[in-house]
């Protein structure tokens, strides 16, 4: 079951749960058998055996949940899927992860997806009444200031899920709510990429100052519609220079990270490398907003919101996605 995407709290018969900030796991048990599936039904159990384990001990030998793979940030977890079976045990030790439940679909014979949420929650909480770590039952509240709370965390929670009380489990519909807030930084661009197929802007290449004056790249905007890419273009011609001189020129991301394998993250570059995109000077400054950060990088793309030709490129820090 998914979601849509909301920026207030719906009232009214909803219950709140944290939005937690991992991978969507499906877990199907039939007695010593232990699937784990993310939402696009790629099987995770090998990468997370500790959970395997822990999900064998519950004392219902049949039942499927929904639930997150959870660790102590997001790129520990990026770390975690590793072709080498060595590796995945190392890492098992090294950064556990834990499992937070938050529906269930079957127990034992009883398929319950029909079943109104609060019913099914009962249930849930009959299944971990004695669940120790790495599981975990997901909190849930009908209190809106509690809500509000999980709204502006940052470590590990990503916004709020909202279920009416009444809400049948219904797979493939986005039958819940997710409620996140908007974050908005102004970001100097320092460098753009061409479409594939057309002489037009793909991505803003996005960057943001440290302390000591270096131009971090932290991700990019994109999704332009292709009259917006004209003007673009226009906007962005201007400032195209050579890469001699440009504060990228020996290379951005060299430390490279889990993240930047993610669609539209940060990605790295370095001198030798085939360089596909175009440096720009870095004077133009532009709002995007974003929704969630991974040390100094931008986990998706962000939105382009506006140019701001009042704002001096040199006061753009990363202190805004603190």
């Amino acid at each position: 079951m998914l979601a849509r995407l909301a920026r207030e709290l719906p009232r009214d018969g909803y219950v709140y749960e944290p939005k937690w900030d991992g991978f969507r796991c499906l877990v199907f048990r039939d007695g010593d058998d232990v699937d784990l599936r993310s939402r696009n039904q790629r099987p995770l159990g090998r990468y997370f055996p500790e959970l395997v384990s822990a999900l064998r001990e519950l004392p219902v030998e049949r039942f499927v949940l929904d639930g997150e793979i959870v660790a102590a940030d997001f790129e520990s977890l990026l770390r975690r899927l590793h072709p080498a079976a060595s590796r995945v045990d190392r890492l098992s030790i090294e950064t556990p992860a834990s499992f937070v439940a938050f529906d269930l679909l079957l127990s034992g014979a009883d398929d319950v997806r029909a079943r109104p949420f609060l019913e099914r929650r009962r249930l849930l909480e009959q299944l971990f009444a004695r669940a120790k770590p790495p599981l975990a039952l997901t909190e849930v509240t009908d209190d809106e200031r509690r809500a509000s709370v999980w709204l502006d965390a940052r470590n590990g929670i990503d916004g709020v899920v909202a279920k009416h009380r009444d809400l049948r489990y219904e797979p493939g519909a986005r039958a819940m709510v997710k409620v996140k807030r908007e974050r908005t930084a102004d970001c100097v661009v320092a460098g753009f990429r061409w479409l594939a197929d057309r002489p037009l802007p793909s991505s803003l290449l996005l960057g943001l100052y440290d302390d000591v004056g270096a131009l971090h790249h932290i991700g990019i905007a994109s999704s332009f519609a292709h009259a917006r890419r004209r003007r673009l273009l226009e906007e962005i011609g201007p400032h195209v220079v050579e890469l001699e001189g440009h504060p990228w020129e020996h290379g951005f991301l060299l430390g490279g990270g889990p993240t930047g394998k993610l669609p539209g993250a940060a990605g790295r570059w370095e001198p030798g490398m085939t360089q596909d995109w175009v440096p720009l000077a870095p004077l133009l400054v532009c709002e995007v907003a974003f929704d969630q950060v991974d040390g100094h990088r931008l986990r998706h793309p962000a939105r382009f919101r506006r140019w701001r030709p009042d704002r001096d490129a040199g006061t753009c820090s990363l202190a805004q996605l603190g």
